[in-house]
């Protein structure tokens, strides 16, 4: 535990991270942070963040949380959006809504809720879904190979 605080507070002096919130905080309300933060405390809220934001293992968050990267270890109620990258680790445990592009959990994270998952090509995707397209440009197709056109529903 000790080495993780010092870890924690060379990661600050170093200029890796531009806030910290140690274990024992508590904040209600808004909270926006503009470059890398970790949070260790307990938050309940709105969290904003325009760089990394790293929810600690001993963090107790009840907010609503965006940002473009978020790595979670602790406790998260509340719907998280990240717009590039969204990450669980043990023991994370989060419940709410996702929507983010890219998703990962891994072993001994829990996710309970619902997620989505898109970014330019969920959008390219769903303003596209009725358009037909040939499986083989007319120019790349095999001579006696069809053109095949499909329908592609991604509504179900």
């Amino acid at each position: 535990m000790f080495e993780r605080d010092k870890r924690q507070v060379e990661a600050v002096q170093g200029g890796s991270l531009n806030a910290l919130l140690g274990p024992g905080s508590r904040v209600t309300g808004k909270l926006v942070f503009e470059g890398p933060a970790l949070i260790e405390g307990q938050i309940d809220g709105e969290i904003t963040a325009q760089d990394t934001l790293t929810i600690g293992e001993s963090a107790v968050v009840h907010a609503q949380i965006t940002g473009t990267s978020i790595v979670i270890h602790g406790r998260v109620t509340g719907d998280v959006t990240a717009r590039k990258r969204l990450e669980l680790l043990a023991p994370a445990k989060l419940f709410g809504g996702i929507s983010t592009p890219s998703l990962v959990i891994h072993e001994g994270g829990v996710f309970e809720g619902q997620c989505a998952m898109g970014g330019v090509e969920g959008q390219h995707a769903d303003r596209d879904k009725d358009r037909k397209v040939a499986l083989f440009p007319k120019e790349e197709r095999p001579a006696g190979v069809p053109a095949i056109k499909s329908h592609v529903d991604v509504s179900k």
